[in-house]
């Protein structure tokens, strides 16, 4: 598989199938240098991947600023570029900022905010971290139940109320190229899909080798619309990865007995083709006609260069309908 840019739904953008996912520019679990950090935008850019996501959550806008400062370096090409807004940062002062899985952050606190003013004041300091007067994509970050949990009904109304007319504005001014959400579940996507006019969503690890839920009734729907999809977290936070290895993760936390199972069964397949588990795992989303991008997340010029690799990996079609056959890929998915 090439790096032949693919069009995002209706939306008229084209990304590359690889695309760089900003989490680990922002510190997520470990440090990353600067000089490291510079060097793995370069990588990437190199390797002759143009669609780069990021967002103010990941390292309290340090990623941000270091995916600005890396793409100014790496010169005038043109680039697809997507950050989110629904997180918005505020001095610390004093405080201990509330980091999660980012670590040595700079000292701000996040404050989610699905508000009308919240989201162009939020944006603003994008363009601000970012060097730039417009970015491509702009999505709604984090409004499921996973990320909300009882809370999500209400956070929902507050978006559309706030968040959705503001995201309107930026794309009818020209800000913004399109617009959608960057959430962990299927179902909030298809409840802003069918609430509001978006053009895409950033779907992390729900159309994965492990979970293809999604087909039940979001992807046909997309296809439907010609709502593109940007497809996270292609290993599911690691298993598809590591294989199913003693302390495997997936979905951020140790993975289950049934999932490390299932895990088990793909890679005796892998090995039977001769496929690394994580080509097929990056591959994999790719088949779908509404997916335009994978997008992992990478902190080193290393993991760049092995995923420009696994993504021109040769898979025959004799293994996807393998996998098909032995009930690991649901009949609907599409294997050509």
């Amino acid at each position: 598989m090439e790096l032949d840019p693919r069009s995002l739904g209706r939306t008229g953008l084209k990304l590359t199938p690889l695309g760089f996912g900003g989490t680990g520019l922002g510190n997520f679990y470990r440090p990353v240098a600067e000089a490291e950090a510079g060097a793995t935008v370069a990588a990437a850019f190199a390797g002759g991947i143009r669609y780069f996501d990021t967002a103010p959550l990941y390292g309290h806008g340090l990623s941000e600023h270091r995916l600005g400062g890396a793409l100014r370096a790496a010169g005038a090409v043109p680039i697809v570029l997507s950050t989110k807004v629904g997180w918005r940062l505020s001095p610390a002062r004093g405080a201990d900022p509330e980091a999660g899985h980012f670590i040595d952050v700079p000292p701000f606190r996040r404050t989610l905010d699905y508000s009308y003013d919240g989201v162009l004041r939020s944006f603003e300091d994008s363009l601000q971290r970012l060097g730039r007067d417009r970015v491509d994509i702009l999505l709604l970050h984090d409004c499921d139940r996973r990320n909300q949990g009882d809370q999500y009904p209400a956070r929902f109304a507050e978006a559309m109320k706030g968040a959705y007319p503001a995201l309107e504005r930026l794309r009818a001014e020209g800000a913004v190229g399109a617009i959608g959400c960057g959430l962990n579940e299927w179902q909030a996507c298809e409840d802003f899909a069918r609430a509001g006019d978006f053009d895409c969503f950033l779907l992390a690890g729900r159309y994965t080798l492990l979970d293809q839920a999604s087909l039940d009734s979001f992807l046909p729907l997309c296809i439907e619309r010609g709502i593109g999809i940007i497809l996270g977290g292609p290993y599911n936070s690691g298993i598809l990865a590591t294989g199913a290895v003693a302390g495997a993760f997936y979905d951020y936390a140790p993975a289950g007995s049934d999932i490390l199972a299932r895990a088990r069964r793909i890679e005796v397949l892998c090995r039977a083709h001769d496929v690394p588990l994580k080509a097929a795992a990056l591959q994999f989303p790719l088949l779908h006609p509404a997916v335009a991008s994978v997008i992992p997340g990478v902190r080193s010029p290393a993991e760049v260069e092995e995923n420009l690799r696994l993504m021109r990996q040769a898979i025959p079609s004799a293994f996807w309908r393998a996998l098909r056959e032995q009930g690991l890929l649901r009949p609907d998915a599409p294997i050509a």
